[in-house]
């Protein structure tokens, strides 16, 4: 059984988890708005990415006989200044879970809830990954700049991203 500030805490994830891919879908929508249809399917693979993590969490719980509760959403921004600024927002969100998972970890440990540790241990791993991504983006974005040739080669090769569930580890 879980320990009740660590499992309130997974559960919280659980949304936070489900609010990212809210926001990566409304991400979707501004890049959908500036007919970018690379950037549309790169931020909607990351909605199912998180959607995907949400339900890594949901499972774990359960696996532990623990009780999921579900939290409200909040309602993401809908209206950027400019794609560079979505994908700094998208970053410094990513930097925000990176925190989050490592609370996660630091109650696992408090707690010595090995098992958790261990969950967890994916997490920080696809974190780096998540950072990693955004901010390659980001650098490809500012070298960029006015050039639209570029951006058209950027969205094309964004437009190739498809969501790939991880085996799962046995």
């Amino acid at each position: 059984m879980l320990p009740e500030k660590l499992l309130q805490a997974l559960n919280e994830q659980i949304t936070y988890e489900l609010y990212s891919a809210h926001l990566y879908l409304s991400m979707a929508a501004y890049c959908a708005g500036e007919e970018l249809n690379g950037f549309v399917n790169f931020f909607k693979v990351q909605t199912e990415e998180e959607k995907f993590h949400a339900m890594k969490f949901f499972d774990f719980i359960n696996d532990r006989n623990g009780r999921v509760r579900l939290g409200g959403l909040d309602e993401p921004p809908a209206d950027f200044a400019s794609l560079p600024a979505v994908f700094e927002k998208a970053y410094a969100h990513e930097q925000m879970v990176t925190g989050r998972i490592y609370r996660l970890m630091d109650i696992a440990t408090e707690e010595k809830e090995h098992a958790t540790i261990s969950f967890l241990k994916w997490f920080i791993d696809e974190q780096v990954e998540e950072e990693s991504t955004f901010n390659g983006i980001i650098v490809k974005l500012k070298r960029i700049s006015d050039d639209s040739t570029g951006l058209y080669n950027l969205d094309a090769e964004l437009a190739t991203r498809v969501f790939t569930p991880p085996a799962p580890t046995v």
